[in-house]
């Protein structure tokens, strides 16, 4: 039974660049999101690098949904690779009850879609007795963050999650990763709202394709976490030396707006 790759979030941005990489290495994928017609567009590219591609819609802040899924995925496949790809944010006072329905999604997107797929494909991966799992967190779950709090907090459990599974998994042959970067040249920024957030001319968002690969390969390898990029590893490293007081009022006038 060939091994099959799952990516959620695979409409777009960082999600494409993984479906592209699985590719070249020759494996077949399962491409998740809510836009049916650019999880096929993707899935042609792929089927033209001469692997096969399974379109599953699906809507992730959703848990019915989430169930879905895997269920689908898994109905007579083996999936030892699970990259949780999926992120939703908004750059907005967090007091400010019209942004709660945006909110609501992330928490369910960002922390119980992603925990949930994991739960579920450990004890597959354990039956295999191999498997992979990327999560896609953010340099943002190092720190506090004023103007995206949920999404900041949201991260900083996907983190945590990620190295304390990580840590339990110790000595199978399942591992888990957390790739961290920074500002990234994809659509989030659009759908997060953040036009003028300042962050965005303090450091110019890296190629998705870099941050992708850094994440696949260190991955492959069993790294627990992976912070693409000389300034993402300076951000990183911040919070270790600095006063938190001082790093979240920084952090507020990072992602505020002009």
């Amino acid at each position: 039974m060939a091994n099959w790759t799952l990516i959620t979030g695979a409409s777009e941005g960082l999600g494409v660049e993984f479906a592209h990489i699985a590719a070249k290495e020759k494996r077949n994928v399962i491409l998740a999101a809510r836009s049916v017609d650019k999880l096929e567009k993707v899935a042609d590219q792929v089927r033209a690098m001469g692997v096969e591609a399974l379109v599953i819609p699906t809507d992730l802040s959703d848990m019915a949904e989430v169930e879905r899924l895997w269920a689908e995925a898994t109905d007579g496949r083996s999936i030892d690779v699970l990259v949780n790809n999926a992120g939703l944010g908004v750059n907005a006072q967090f007091a400010d009850p019209a942004n709660w329905e945006r909110e609501a999604s992330s928490i369910h997107v960002n922390m119980l879609a992603l925990t949930r797929l994991m739960k579920l494909a450990i004890p597959h991966m354990k039956g295999i007795d191999k498997g992979r799992i990327l999560n896609v967190a953010s340099i943002a779950g190092m720190m506090p963050g004023p103007n995206m709090a949920v999404y900041h907090a949201t991260k900083a459990y996907v983190l945590s999650l990620s190295e304390a599974v990580a840590e339990e998994l110790r000595g199978s042959n399942v591992t888990i990763t957390a790739l961290c970067p920074g500002a990234t040249a994809t659509n989030f920024f659009n759908e997060a709202d953040m036009d003028g957030v300042r962050l965005l001319k303090l450091a110019r968002p890296m190629d998705s394709a870099v941050v992708a690969q850094a994440g696949w390969l260190d991955a492959r390898i069993g790294k627990r976490i992976v912070v693409p990029g000389l300034m993402n590893k300076i951000f990183a490293f911040s919070p270790r030396i600095t006063p938190r007081g001082i790093l979240t009022r920084v952090a507020a006038q990072i992602m505020g707006k002009h």
